[in-house]
């Protein structure tokens, strides 16, 4: 750790609403400035970090080789670490959602979001991220499912307004009623002027 600082004086707030300006700054000097402040109660920190010249040529050779020795590993857990997270927040949304949706979907759909709510924490727990995948998947298809829904609910005419006829006006055009008299059908073939 190059520095340490506590932004203290944040209120509690639900996940997502705080916002907090982060700035990183380098001087000429090889200097970094971080500070940080909360935008609602404007408490900020900051901590400058200086250049160390305490490594070797060998310490920062030896760095590097163990960073590229263990870049596939970080990999492996970053990969397992956003899975994980887009399954808590997926969790999050999907509760929250049904708390503001209340009764304007029925009971059997909130049943199946909320047992695939309940399957996707179950996934986290067991840690094992291939399970997590699945069980956010699936609470993503019933999620979605459910969306449709609801807006299908709210806009019944939407649906049969994008599932007209598509051959309609073909027989319009077809007798020659049309009253745009620039449209022609013609074969043509593709001549390489190079032979």
């Amino acid at each position: 750790t190059l520095g340490r600082f506590q932004l203290t004086g944040i209120p509690a707030a639900p996940r997502g609403v705080p916002q907090i300006e982060v700035t990183f700054d380098i001087d000429a000097n090889g200097i970094v400035h971080v500070s940080a402040k909360d935008m609602a109660t404007g408490n900020s920190q900051n901590v400058a970090i200086t250049a160390s010249t305490n490594l070797t040529d060998e310490d920062i050779e030896k760095a590097v080789k163990d960073a590229e020795a263990h870049a596939e590993e970080d990999k492996k857990k970053k990969d397992e670490i956003e899975v994980k997270n887009n399954a808590e927040s997926l969790v999050y949304n999907s509760e929250k959602t049904l708390t503001e949706l209340g009764d304007k979907i029925s009971g059997e759909e909130k049943a199946k979001i909320e047992t695939e709510i309940e399957a996707t924490k179950k996934a986290l727990e067991s840690n094992n991220t291939e399970q997590i995948k699945e069980a956010t998947e699936k609470l993503t298809k019933v999620f979605y499912e459910m969306s449709e829904q609801l807006y299908k609910n709210a806009n019944p005419n939407a649906g049969a307004e994008g599932t007209a006829d598509p051959n309609a006006g073909a027989d319009a055009n077809a007798e020659g009623t049309s009253d745009n008299g620039n449209v022609y059908d013609a074969d043509y073939k593709v001549e390489d002027d190079n032979k």
